[in-house]
């Protein structure tokens, strides 16, 4: 396991510089926080900054004192350890109520696609998911041994929920043991969850931060509750507006390379909802909290007006859990996965290594040679005859460690690969070193025009100066440097009449300009000038 989660979530997570917009601005806001050394509020160039609650930033913080640097890799820290930590829970967890499922539970959980995104980026996502998941697996600890010592774990971790990502924690969590209580048709569960100590725990951690940023900044109810939950999910204010099925897709992506076989263990799962009414508590019941963990989720966020990937990741780690449980009970009944289930996994997982070796080649539109094509070709073969006949032969016992070993190549031909390619083609971080080997480096002011909001935060972020935005009518009036989209200079003369635009370089791989800019009533040369 330690070796699984060093490989997934810590090697090579420099390789690629931060992504997007909130990568390098969830940083930068950790980097101000200590730099003023300020616990309670969250500022991005000075200004409060009330998006997201502080567990990601505090976590960062921490992280940056340890490695001694604000970096890219620092920042990204903290989601590798909550990963991390989440797993080792599940496996322990998953040996005390469950045991013979530990190790698969943990490890299906790590490999699985989206887990090991986010559990490599700097974002608020993991932190939420690691304590959500934290939190469910300990109130059904206390569900199944009416330890209350599980139920106050429960609504600590809920807490720490909140601190990572809102109140969508508790709302979630409330959701999904309601429903639970619904099919079981025992209203019991509900009184007994509200259990007023365990309330208490949950206060305790959550409110210190909030009265005291609610004190700092009186605006903080209005941008944070108002805005950032309600507004965001009732409308689209914040452009993220995707399909009602958004999340289907997405949900079938991020359980990968195990998605035949969740998919099949949730199905099963609903079947047994019909015991969770009629019968006993039992196995029956475990099963049903997982499937309405995954399903909840996924049906509440789809009817929401703004949509993120990120958003379902709490509930992967309850369908991965539940294929664990499914391969338990079916190896203990002496079962064998079906010819079409077998077969239809071995293709999945032979495309999955064929992809990660063409991937590279898409990626720079470079034609793929005829080696390459018989290397992937060959790859895909032998990973597919492997996994069937492994399944076949040996049946559930060895779904684990076979599709293990194809992710676990196909992930070291991307880091590989295709990890330079989006450094290159997607960071901010190589256009700042472009930028400081020259003498553009020192030049103080920058500003972006007609490029993605992420290089604006990135260049930001790696060069720990605010970059001003011609879209947002930021323009300096002193001399500056403007990163562009390439091929824009005459609609920045235009924007700019009666000041210099001169070429002073570029970034070809994102297709980037560099401008320099005179400053304001610094005359347009003559053309014989």
């Amino acid at each position: 396991m330690l070796a699984v989660c060093a490989f997934l979530f810590f090697v090579g997570v420099q390789a690629i510089g931060l992504l997007g917009a909130d990568e390098p601005r969830y940083a930068q806001v950790a980097r101000e926080m200590l730099d003023r050394h300020d616990w309670v509020t969250p500022t991005l160039w000075g200004k409060p900054w009330l998006e997201k609650p502080p567990l990601y930033y505090w976590s960062a913080i921490l992280a940056y004192k340890v490695t001694g640097s604000v970096t890219g890799w620092a920042a990204r820290l903290p989601s590798a350890v909550f990963a991390t930590i989440m797993l080792f829970f599940v496996y322990v967890w998953a040996r005390r109520f469950r045991s013979g499922m530990q190790l698969d539970a943990a490890l299906i959980t790590a490999a699985s696609v989206m887990v090991i995104g986010f559990g490599r980026a700097a974002s608020t996502d993991m932190p939420l998911t690691a304590t959500f998941t934290i939190a469910l697996l300990a109130w059904y600890g206390w569900y199944d041994s009416q330890n209350r010592l599980w139920l106050a774990l429960f609504y600590a971790l809920l807490g720490l929920g909140t601190l990572a990502k809102g109140p969508v924690a508790a709302f979630l969590a409330a959701v999904i043991l309601g429903a639970f209580a619904l099919l079981r048709r025992d209203w019991q569960i509900v009184r007994r969850t509200l259990w007023l100590p365990g309330i208490a725990v949950y206060l305790i951690v959550v409110l210190p931060w909030f009265v005291a940023v609610q004190r700092v900044n009186p605006e903080f109810f209005r941008v944070f509750i108002l805005e950032h939950n309600l507004a965001r999910y009732t409308t689209d204010l914040y452009r993220h507006k995707q399909p009602y099925w958004y999340f289907l897709p997405v949900a079938l992506v991020g359980l990968l390379p195990w998605t035949i076989f969740a998919v099949t263990a949730l199905i099963d799962a609903t079947r047994d909802w019909r015991y969770s009414v009629s019968e006993p508590q039992g196995q029956e019941d475990f099963r049903t909290l997982l499937a309405l963990w995954f399903v909840v989720p996924v049906l509440f966020f789809s009817l929401s007006q703004s949509k993120l990937p990120g958003y379902i990741l709490p509930a992967i780690p309850a369908a991965t859990i539940l294929l664990a449980d499914f391969i338990l009970r079916r190896e203990q009944a002496g079962e064998e996965p079906g010819n079409w289930l077998s077969a239809s996994h071995a293709v999945l997982c032979a495309v999955l290594m064929m992809g990660a070796l063409i991937l590279p080649f898409r990626l720079v539109h470079q034609e793929i040679g005829r080696p390459a094509i018989f290397v992937a070709i060959a790859l895909g073969v032998v990973g597919l005859l492997t996994i069937w006949l492994s399944l076949r032969a040996q049946g559930y016992r060895m779904l684990r460690f076979t599709t293990l070993v194809v992710l676990l190549i196909a992930y070291a031909l991307i880091l590989r690969g295709t990890a330079p390619i989006v450094d290159a083609m997607e960071s901010a971080r190589p256009v700042a070193l472009e930028l400081g080997q020259t003498a553009l480096g020192e030049i103080s002011e920058i500003a972006v025009y007609d490029v993605p909001r992420g290089l604006e935060y990135g260049l930001g972020f790696y060069r720990n100066r605010k970059v001003f935005s011609y879209e947002r009518n930021e323009i300096p009036a002193t001399g500056h440097l403007v990163v562009a989209a390439a091929g824009t200079k005459s609609e920045l003369e235009y924007r700019l009449r009666g000041r210099r635009v001169t070429r002073a370089g570029g970034f070809a791989p994102q297709h980037l300009d560099f401008y320099l800019v005179s400053a304001a009533g610094d005359q347009q040369p003559t053309a014989s000038q």
